[in-house]
Parts: structure tokens; sequence; C-alpha cells
């Protein structure tokens, strides 16, 4: 969901045929046995309701190959939203050693560095915001810019820019665009440490000078949801969510500018292996020690990069905020709109993890993954820290979108991981033909859900049908111990690019 990852599709057609094993109900194992040079075995999290699809497509055999990279530790794993990807999988995860010659792969982030979510509370319910739900999904498609390739109003000067990539949502709100709330709630406040601007090449910073504020296309969106179930009462509460209140969710990442720093470090890095003597099966997992100049290079500027992404969606916050106040006439601050977290899905991040009963620091790869840290741990804002990291789950427009909390088993069984959205079950060319002679808006409509889009093939590349389930994976990563539920939201009216 999270990887807009040209040329991968025609892969999705063919089937898996290797070797699944049932670990547990929620668990399959890939042995290290399947393929020469696998250093570990690989994990999927799904259940039975989910083989078929996977069997369906190749993206285990990226498991696989992913269990082939230098200095992994434990296994290659997948969470249940798991589709094809570059290099990775969509819904992979890994964990290497830079001790222990772990390398870092542009392909276990993605082209679309740091995509990820946040969630707006409001103090609105659905009988405040049903009457004028068209008026209110049509003006944010009026003021908050949408689409490929779409500026907005908030344009950088390659200086500018660089300090921004730098310091991340606090340098905004130096500028006034966003409060000390806003920064508290976002996954590290918000900035990366040790991000280095001055690494990425001024294509990028060409492609990003207009685009911090925009949502972009593919599977980005904001969308006005209502909360329809609370499955944890307490930590609903915790978290300030209740029966029927309205809510916004915000996708997006690093633009254009997150998709050049990829392009870079993949040119940058297609001599790295033979240069370090890697094997690797796949040259998408084109990679370099964490340690080397050519690691380090990559993970500098990615980390600008991501910085980049969070001010983004901090800054289409803002922008949601003023078109709320100017529909009811109230400021956002009456109307309740604090941020409850925003979560990174795609970023490669040195992290304290115990690995085989040792303390060690190794370089957590989560492609179209979720952070899901459990109650108590350090790196969760005191506000949440009694319960555990708020975990936003997106779905499809059609169906559902979910709030978990980080479960008491991530730490050990996925490196403090679970799931990113639904997953793919159709390819952008399948989901297009698929929509070939219906309406894919008025289906929705008939729905109750008001969908603006850019173009008719946005919609049709994302209606429900070219996605899984959500509720079924999040299912199995709660069963799993990954992340638990909380509240589940109901999608109202949505707008993409």
């Amino acid at each position: 969901m999270a990887d807009q990852t040209p040329g991968i599709e025609p892969a999705a057609a063919r089937s898996f045929d290797g070797p699944l094993e049932r670990v547990d109900d929620c668990t399959w194992r890939i042995p290290r046995s399947y393929k020469p040079g696998m250093l570990v075995d690989g994990l999927i999290f799904a259940d039975d309701r989910l083989i078929p699809q996977l069997r369906s497509d190749r993206a285990p055999e990226q498991v696989a190959n992913v269990a082939f990279l230098p200095g992994i530790q434990q296994a290659s794993l997948a969470m249940p939203d798991i589709h094809w990807g570059y290099g990775f999988c969509i819904g992979g995860v890994c964990a290497t050693d830079p001790a222990a010659g772990g390398v870092v792969s542009p392909g276990g982030v993605g082209y679309d560095i740091n995509c990820g979510v946040r969630l707006v509370r409001t103090n609105l319910t659905l009988a405040d915001v049903q009457p004028t739900l068209v008026q209110l999904v049509n003006q944010l498609i009026r003021d908050v810019p949408v689409g490929v390739g779409q500026g907005g109003r908030y344009v950088f000067s390659p200086a500018e820019l660089r300090t921004l990539m730098a310091e991340g949502v606090p340098f905004l709100a130096s500028r006034g665009l966003a409060t000390p709330d806003d920064v508290a709630c976002a996954e590290a406040e918000g900035t990366i440490a040790e991000a280095e601007p001055g690494l990425v090449s001024d294509r990028a910073l060409a492609r990003g000078a207009d685009q911090c504020g925009t949502v972009g296309a593919g599977n980005h969106f904001i969308e006005v949801q209502v909360v329809d179930r609370v499955e944890d009462e307490r930590a609903a509460a915790a978290f300030g969510l209740h029966a029927g209140q309205i809510c916004v969710l915000i996708h997006s990442g690093s633009r254009g500018l997150g998709y050049q720093v990829c392009d870079d470090a993949l040119r940058a890095l297609r001599d790295a292996p033979a240069k370090y003597g890697l094997e690797l099966p796949d040259r998408q997992l084109v990679c370099a020690p964490v340690d080397s100049p050519e690691g380090r290079h990559y993970l500098g500027a990615m980390r600008a990069a991501a910085n980049y992404a969070f001010c983004n969606r901090q800054l289409l916050m803002w922008q949601v905020r003023e078109v709320f106040a100017r529909m009811f006439d109230r400021s956002w601050e009456s109307l309740g709109m604090t941020l409850l977290y925003d979560v990174a899905h795609n970023m490669a991040k040195i992290e304290r993890h115990v690995v085989d009963g040792l303390a060690k620091d190794v370089c957590v790869h989560r492609k179209g993954a979720t952070r899901a840290f459990p109650a108590g741990h350090a790196d969760i804002p005191e506000r949440y820290r009694e319960w555990g990291q708020p975990v936003i789950i997106p779905g499809d427009m059609g169906r559902a979108s979910w709030v978990l909390v980080g479960g008491p088993r991530s730490l050990e069984r996925s490196f403090g991981t679970t799931c990113h959205g639904a997953g793919r079950c159709l390819s952008r060319t399948a989901a297009t033909k698929a929509a070939r002679g219906r309406n894919i808006q008025h289906e929705l409509e008939r729905g109750g859900v008001v969908a603006r889009c850019r173009s008719r093939e946005g919609l049709a590349e994302e209606q429900p049908a070219a996605y899984k389930d959500v509720d079924i994976v999040v299912d199995v990563v709660h069963r799993a111990g990954l992340s638990l539920k909380v509240a589940r939201l109901r999608p109202l009216g949505v707008i993409k690019g």
C-alpha cells in the first residue's frame, strides 16, 4: 500500500509454489533450506483465510530472497498485508546487525520514503457532519492539493528545504505551522536524527520545492471517518476516541523528493554488492554495509526525506484544520482537531532490540509496515506509554480503518512491528480492468461514501475490491500479539489524486 513502485505488476500474476509450513494459527514458515544461501527462515503472519491470496502472489519469494541479506537477524518477516514490491515485498520487515556486516537496502524502505498516516480527532459527531458531508468533501478537494505533480502553497527555497529536512516538524513549529502537541504526537517527534540534507541531490530538491503539503496520487488520500465500533474502551478513552466521533485520516509520504532520493540511491549502490563481495538472489535487493560510506550516505539522505514526509503530513493536517474551521465557522481548536498520532511505514531505523538474549543496535527495515511498540517502551509519548504506541491501519475506502495499540509480543516476534494497511490483492492494472463499464464513485455513494478524485483511473485503481479485507488483516496481527484492536473507523468521505 505504501510503495508507489513502477513496473512491478507482472509478477503478481505468478504464484508461489515454495514451502509454507504452519507454525501456529497466525504464522507460516519458509524454511531456510528452501534456497541455498538463505541465512534465516522466512516468517509470514497470516491465517487460513489469507493463504489462497498469499499463494497466488510471488511476494513470499521476496521474503525468501531477503533472508540472503548479510547480517540479517532472527528471520525475514512479512505482515498479513503482504504483496509484491520492489526488492522487498510490501509488508516486509528485516533487521540487520551492523556489527556483523549487516546491510541497508533501499528496497527495504521503498520509493515513497516515510509514506505514513496520521489520525486527527475532532469533537464533532456523525450528526454534525452528515448534513454537509458533500460540501465538506468538495471543499477539501478544492483547497488541498491532490494529484500527480500537484504543487501547493508552501514553497521552500533549497536552503529552507535543507533546514526542514534536518529538523522535521519542529522546523514548522518555529514557523507557526505546528503546535507542541503536534510534535509530541508524531513518531520520533516528527524528526529522524542524523539526517543529512546535504546528501540530497539538486534534482530531489527541485521535485520537493512545492510539494510539501500535498497529497499526491496512487493510494494516498484524506478521509473523513466516523468511529463505528470500540473494541477496548479503556485504551480508546486514553486515545480520546469514542463511538460516533468524527476523525480525519491523512495518508501521504515524501512525494517526488523521496522518490528521487531512492532512485539516486539505487544508481549509486549499483556496484556496491560486487565491491563488498555480496551475493544477492535479486538485483533489486542492491545494498551496502550499514557502516560503509555508501550505507551511511543512503541513510543520511533517507532520513532527510523522512523528515520531509513528516512535514508533508503536518502541512496537510494544517490545511484540513483550516477547511473544517471555515466549513463549521469555528476555530479548529474549538472543534477539538488534535493529532492522535502519526506513524511511518517506509523506513530503515537504527533501534536497540534484544536478539538471542543480547541487546544490540540493529537496522530495522520496515517496508509497508508500522512500528508497534508495546506499553512501557521509552520511545512512546508519555501520555500513551501506559497503554502502548497508537497504531493506525488504513483500509480501503469502502470498508474500514483501524486504531490499534502496540502488542505485548511485538518486540519478541517482529522487532516491534505490525501491518500497515489492508494490502493489495489486485494490481493497479487488474483493478482498472475490473472497473471497466462501472462507475466506482457511484458504487461508493450507494455504500454511503462520498469520494472525489482528480482522475477516473484513480478511483478504479483504488476500488475496495483491489484490497484485502482489513478486518481479517487486523484480526491476524491482533491474535499474533503484534498489535491489539482499539477502535474501528468507517469511511464517510475521501479525496484522492
